[in-house]
């Protein structure tokens, strides 16, 4: 009988430590969920609303650390392929092959969502002639072999997702002109606009929501007014809340978390804890629209702030 019993007892006992040992070697394995050093690559034109995140995160896990660096979107597409990499923050979810590929090297597919939507917003100098501008207007003055009143600039001379994103959204796949100029990145841009009048300049809508950056060049610069997307002839949108969320404004777009490894680790916590309630908020205080928490405007969607949304007569 007592034989019985401490052959039960052993089993008991070494199927415990054997859980233990394996969960160990997860966590050796994938890193701890609540400390450690994880290393993320992000599209510059976030840096603002990101650096509030990560800020919020470390501050609630003191044992976690976030190496971030800052940087065009296909350097952070390539950073992935790296060991040290586990999560980039960009626009654009990966395409077919690059699916493809990190299953095959991965033995499991990325993990991927949108966590939020800003805009690509176009900002001018406070004293500038105008501020309206059509879709055409900005097409022809992107593309035109000659001179414009206006020069435009970029937070980068390629590989940026803005120099992408407005291929797509405004040229038509047609390459830039002589009056558009590449620069050091966002705030670079605001830095420019702010010297010049006649330059105009697309950023991150979070370097103009409410971040330090954008208070430093709150007396200089201005957000300009684009061609609505779902309203009425002649009526132009500015980027806001209500305009991302009705996609009234037309540069709206995503900000897609990558993640390299799902598994118990510090890097599925950072990307969950943007997914859930207290990311969310953040992105929604940041000027963003949270992409997993429901965003309610206490008017007609269609009918944003009148500040938002202009008529031209």
């Amino acid at each position: 009988m007592f034989f019985f019993r401490a052959t039960k007892f052993l089993l008991i006992f070494s199927l415990v430590l054997w859980s233990l040992i394996s969960c160990e070697s997860k966590i050796k394995k994938d890193g701890h969920p609540q400390e450690g050093t994880l290393y993320v690559s992000a599209d510059e034109s976030f840096k603002p609303i990101i650096d509030q995140q990560i800020m919020v995160f470390e501050a609630s896990y003191p044992k976690a650390h976030i190496k971030i660096t800052y940087k065009s979107e296909a350097d952070c597409f390539r950073d992935l392929q790296s060991d040290s990499t586990q999560l980039i923050l960009v626009t654009r979810a990966p395409n077919d092959q690059e699916e493809d590929y990190y299953k095959k090297i991965l033995g499991h597919p990325l993990l991927y969502s949108v966590l939020a939507y800003d805009a690509d917003a176009l900002v001018i100098n406070n004293s500038a002639d105008d501020s309206t501008f059509s879709i055409e207007q900005l097409r022809k003055i992107l593309t035109d072999s000659v001179p414009d009143k206006y020069q435009v600039l970029l937070d980068g001379d390629n590989a940026t997702s803005s120099v992408r994103f407005i291929m797509d959204s405004i040229t038509n796949g047609k390459n830039f002109g002589i009056n558009v100029g590449g620069t050091k990145g966002n705030e670079d841009v605001l830095k420019q606009v702010a010297a010049n009048k006649n330059v105009i300049g697309f950023v991150g809508s979070s370097w103009v929501f409410g971040s330090a950056i954008a208070e430093k060049y709150r007396d200089l610069v201005k957000l300009a007014y684009v061609e609505c997307k779902r309203c009425d002839d002649g009526t132009y949108a500015k980027p806001s809340q209500a305009t991302i969320y009705s996609v009234q404004y037309p540069l709206v777009r995503p900000l897609f978390g990558i993640l390299k490894n799902a598994d118990i680790g510090l890097g599925a916590s950072f990307y969950n804890f943007m997914s859930f309630e207290r990311g969310q908020l953040i992105f929604r205080t940041g000027g963003l629209v949270p992409a997993k928490m429901n965003f309610v405007i206490r008017k007609v969607v269609n009918k944003p702030d009148k500040d938002s949304v202009v008529v031209n007569k």
